[in-house]
């Protein structure tokens, strides 16, 4: 699974995460990376809803989640 703490790294600007067989849901703790450009999460195992927490990502550039089990 992805660690909620991962939320108190409020400068990372990349996230690269894909293929990882991660599974269980993304946290909401992802709302916190104010700094982050590229969240790149793809064909890994995540499930459950997209957290709206995601939305407070205003640099984000690119941010791909395809090949998951995710909904919302």
């Amino acid at each position: 699974t992805i660690p909620s703490e991962i939320g108190y790294l409020y400068n990372m600007a990349h996230l690269f995460l894909e293929s990882n067989k991660l599974e269980g849901p993304l946290p909401t703790q992802l709302g916190n990376l104010k700094s982050l450009t590229d969240f790149w999460s793809f064909a890994n195992d995540l499930t459950g809803s997209v957290p709206s927490q995601l939305g407070q990502l205003t640099a984000i550039e690119t941010l791909d989640l395809s090949y998951n089990m995710l909904n919302g």
